[in-house]
């Protein structure tokens, strides 16, 4: 079992943003609609009920870290995959063996200010992060509690 607690979850404002997460009831949401495989992994058998996760603002003029979530759920078969409307459907997929899951997340609460990425990627303790890293296309990735604290830190300088 990995001690990986902290994540990243991207996702483009435009399509759901942290201010749509804070306005769910519960402001609680399925991460659903993750369709590449090492991600899918992360989310089915790394992530654990009470992980943090910093939610990300990618594929936008301002790419930012914004907002803490929760892991609030197990894994379950993502329902998108079986919705012929949805561009998430996946026909390979049968509801007896799905091949996509998600979690259920929780927002936390937003950052102080948010992080742009120029500014994590200027930080020599980040260096090292996923986020920065060429070539990264995850939207679901573990970092480590080291990061996680350093855009936190961040997050509240000004």
């Amino acid at each position: 079992m990995s001690s990986i607690r902290h994540w990243i979850l991207k996702s483009e404002p435009t399509e759901y943003s942290f201010d749509d997460l804070m306005a769910e009831e519960d402001q609680t949401t399925p991460w659903d609609g993750i369709r590449n495989y090492q991600a899918r992994n992360f989310i089915r058998d790394t992530m654990a009920i009470g992980d943090q996760a910093l939610f990300y603002h990618s594929s936008t003029k301002h790419r930012a870290v914004v907002g803490r979530v929760e892991i609030v759920s197990a894994a379950y078969a993502d329902s998108t995959q079986f919705e012929p409307e949805s561009r998430y459907f996946d026909p390979k997929s049968t509801r007896e063996n799905p091949r996509w899951v998600c979690r259920d997340v929780r927002a936390v609460a937003w950052l102080e200010r948010p992080v742009p990425l120029e500014q994590i990627r200027a930080a020599p303790e980040l260096a090292g992060c996923t986020l920065v890293a060429r070539g990264n296309r995850l939207s679901v990735f573990p970092i480590t509690d080291a990061e996680y604290e350093a855009i936190i830190a961040m997050s509240h300088r000004g």
